[in-house]
């Protein structure tokens, strides 16, 4: 019952944080009949509320296709529609190989997005759930990267390595392994500087890390997750396009869908980048990550139950 009650809570915060967007496609749905007007009408809410022009014609072509085939008359039944459709943009079959046993997951992004603050909402949740993360603070880039991500560490309760700043970022990896063996972890989650504007040096870095990793742990599966603030749209298009260029990203979170965002980014990202979606955030609290749900985001998105 607990857990039913947490669900129901979290869906109400999604729903609220995507209010806005919510709100366009709830007065457009409550209108009578389903004609040309109608299509234009939603086209132009989808690209107001983030999905890109591409997803959206896709999307609008897969809803006339079902109102047709289904002979759909009333707009609420197209909406039940488009929500099964979106929920199926943004939905991924493949395993997150952190929930299959130990793993490494390299957290990515440009700075302020809010990378830190994820790391410690995800070693806090594994940590509730009975494993045991380490946290590995490889952006020795940026100042007091470190020592913010310290007391993410000391919220969750979870072990950090961390080096001075300025240190070699593979040198912290190399030695957050070494203390992740001998204290028995199954769970490592390493930091990264985000200098987007020199890709190669981010490249360099990152395939540094990834050959210690590969070397030290051979037999531990690496997740790769790009972490982007959902409030600023198109522009978290532009930096998983980028990313994607410098490294092979296996997964994305998005944060700050708590108010600003309009939400439609993440299908667009799932949709044309073909990057699944791990986790989301609403909020700033320690709890206030969890794992994203197709379905609960696609009827938050739209506003149906």
């Amino acid at each position: 019952m607990e857990k039913n009650e947490q669900k129901k809570g979290w869906f109400s915060r999604l729903k609220e944080g995507l209010h806005k967007t919510n709100n366009w496609f709830s007065t457009l749905f409550n209108k009578e009949g389903i004609n040309d007007d109608f299509y234009d009408e939603l086209e132009e809410a989808m690209i107001l509320a983030d999905m890109g022009m591409e997803t959206s014609e896709r999307l609008l072509d897969a809803l006339r296709d079902q109102v047709r085939a289904d002979r759909l008359k009333e707009r609420p039944e197209a909406k039940q529609a488009l929500k099964a459709l979106i929920a199926d943009a943004v939905r991924v079959d493949a395993p997150f190989a952190a929930d299959e046993g130990p793993a490494v997951i390299l957290i990515v992004g440009v700075n302020g997005v809010g990378k830190t603050t994820t790391i410690g909402k995800i070693a806090n949740e594994y940590a509730q759930a009975g494993r045991r993360p380490m946290i590995a603070a490889a952006d020795t880039f940026r100042a007091a990267a470190a020592e913010q991500l310290g007391e993410w560490a000391n919220r969750a309760g979870v072990p950090m390595v961390r080096h001075q700043e300025g240190a070699d970022p593979a040198a912290v990896v190399f030695d957050a392994i070494a203390s992740y063996r001998a204290k028995g972890c199954d769970l490592l989650l390493v930091d990264t500087a985000g200098r987007l504007h020199n890709k190669k040096n981010l490249m360099n870095e990152l395939n540094k890390i990834r050959r210690v990793i590969a070397r030290e742990l051979p037999d531990t599966p690496c997740e790769v997750l790009l972490v982007l603030d959902a409030t600023t749209g198109q522009n978290a298009v532009a930096q998983a396009e980028a990313f994607l260029e410098v490294c092979e990203l296996t997964g994305v979170i998005l944060t700050k869908l708590d108010g600003t965002a309009k939400g439609g980014v993440t299908v667009q990202i799932s949709d044309t980048l073909h990057v699944p979606v791990r986790f989301i955030g609403v909020g700033e609290g320690i709890d206030d990550l969890r794992r994203f749900d197709p379905n609960d985001f696609a009827a938050a998105l739209l506003d149906v139950e």
